[in-house]
């Protein structure tokens, strides 16, 4: 890169360093991201940049592809429905140990020091009741406590959140980490929700990028959803982008996980990535 292309860069960053310095993100991670070693290493080296930079920065995290590997092993069928994991004990014991166990360590050991990892039930930070009897231990979020979170952030430190969540009783529950996300940006009145996916963004037709819709007014989201523009698993992902907007998130994005770095292109550049939530109040 030119010295001129480097300045640039930096000049270009400057206003968007001093809008978010001070500010809240929530950042949900899944996806090939997860997966992929490099681009594991890469995320975690942006997120310890974005806190350099005095931006707090919360991690949550799902899992789906190590919890399958690790049913697989000990003879554990995965069943799905509507996109939700059935969790019967057996499998609420092997997510419980992946996602706040190996997954949940793995993520924190890469951020050298700066992370820090919980679950949802540490300081009982999310408390649930069961969504449905048929999906067995798949909580609906009643209430979440950002108590250890915001001490955490006060500290310096990156809260890693593994979301496995439990009742009055101490009963664990598996919660979708869309939601998760969405409801803790809420509780912690965080500027941006952030959603790394392998798309991306919203496409018209999914089997084509340049489709992209760079921008979402959240009144648009139930016609994308008859067009079935937004279908399947981007159901849960957007419906949690637009509780947040409306309970004041300023905005939410999907960015596309795969690509090297689309953490800081989306928020440190005119570019931006994905595709951007917002409600026309917010939209000066």
């Amino acid at each position: 890169m030119k010295n001129e292309e480097m300045a640039l860069l930096f000049s270009e960053a400057t206003p968007y360093i001093q809008k978010y310095h001070g500010k809240t993100m929530v950042i949900k991670y899944g996806g090939n991201a997860m997966i992929n070693e490099t681009l594991k290493n890469a995320v975690m080296n942006d997120l310890v940049t974005l806190t350099l930079l005095g931006v707090r920065v919360v991690l949550v995290h799902g899992g789906g592809p190590a919890i399958n590997e690790m049913l697989k092993k000990v003879g554990v069928e995965s069943h799905f429905a509507g996109g939700l994991r059935v969790t019967d004990d057996a499998t609420m014991e092997i997510v419980q140990q992946v996602l706040a166990g190996k997954v949940n360590k793995d993520l924190v050991a890469k951020l050298r020091g700066r992370g820090v990892g919980l679950c949802g039930m540490d300081g009982q930070m999310l408390r649930c009741t069961e969504l449905d009897p048929q999906l067995g231990h798949v909580g609906e979020i009643v209430h979440v406590d950002p108590t250890l979170i915001s001490s955490l952030l006060d500290s310096g430190y990156i809260p890693v959140i593994a979301t496995v969540g439990m009742d009055d009783l101490g009963q664990a529950y598996n919660v979708n980490a869309d939601t998760a996300a969405a409801q803790i940006a809420i509780a912690l009145k965080a500027e941006k929700l952030v959603s790394m996916t392998d798309i991306a963004g919203l496409l018209r037709d999914k089997e084509d990028e340049a489709t992209l819709i760079p921008e979402v007014e959240v009144s648009e989201i139930e016609g994308y959803k008859s067009a079935g523009i937004i279908a399947g698993g981007m159901i849960p992902k957007i419906g949690g982008m637009a509780d947040a907007i409306y309970q004041g998130v300023h905005e939410a994005v999907i960015i596309d996980g795969r690509v090297p770095h689309s953490i800081l292109l989306e928020l440190f550049s005119d570019r931006g990535s994905g595709t951007r939530f917002y409600r026309r109040s917010h939209h000066e």
